[in-house]
Formats: C-alpha cells, structure tokens, sequence
C-alpha cells in the first residue's frame, strides 16, 4: 500500500491524477489497483480528459443537481452539499493492471473530485497481484 498527497486549489476542482498513479503501479506485473479518497467530502472518478470542458460539464452538473446552502447539515459547517457530491460520484476505483500498466480505456483518466476544497488530500493506493 502506498500514499500520496495532493493539494487542491479551489472549492470545486477535477484533477487528473493518472500519471501518478501510473507511477505507482510500475512495479506490479498482474493485478487490481485500488484507488482510495480517505475523505467525506471528495471522491474519485474516470472518465475522458481529452476535452477540457468535461471536467467543467460534470461540476457543473453536479451544482445544478445538488445546489449549496439548502441542507440540513449546512447549519454545522455550510458543507452538505459538498458531502453529497462526494457520496454521488464515490470514494474510490478499481482498474485491472497487467504488465505495470493500468488497462484504461484510450480516453479514460483517473480524477481526485474536490468538492470542499481548496484542501490537502490523501489518496491510497493498493494493488493486489494476481498470479
């Protein structure tokens, strides 16, 4: 298992971080990388990076779907809907890896989602070889 840190810039932000978990996964021939967001108010995702107004689109949609300052749990830290972007989209992925590689697909990318930033987060990394 290993770990690394990333720090966000802003509120709301979709970062790639494919080529660092690719990184992490060079040494494994045959396998599962498990990718992990210890935190309640962000997530992991894949989907395309080709286009830079995905990222932008799915934010955006996530804003109109779930508006700031209307939930119950605002009146403690005026977060909630930060939390229920996170649990929408996911703590964690599962991508196969075979011979170091991560077999995504040709236009798939790995994000950290921040939804309460800007913060420091934590993301884990676990592979599981398989014979």
């Amino acid at each position: 298992m290993t770990e690394f840190f990333i720090q966000t810039n802003k509120r709301e932000e979709l970062i790639d971080i494919t080529a660092l978990i690719e990184e992490k996964v060079k040494g494994f021939n045959n396998g599962i990388a498990h990718i992990f967001v210890p935190h309640a108010t962000a997530g992991i995702t894949i989907n395309e990076n080709a286009d830079p107004n995905l990222p932008v689109d799915i934010t955006n949609f996530l804003n109109r779907l779930v508006p700031k300052g209307k939930w119950l749990h605002d009146r403690i830290d005026n977060n909630a809907d930060s939390h229920i972007k996170a649990s929408i989209i996911g703590n964690s992925v599962s991508i196969p890896v075979k011979e170091g590689k991560l077999q995504l697909g040709t236009w798939q990318d790995i994000f950290l989602c921040e939804f309460d930033g800007p913060r420091r987060r934590k993301i884990i990394i676990n592979v599981i070889q398989l014979k």
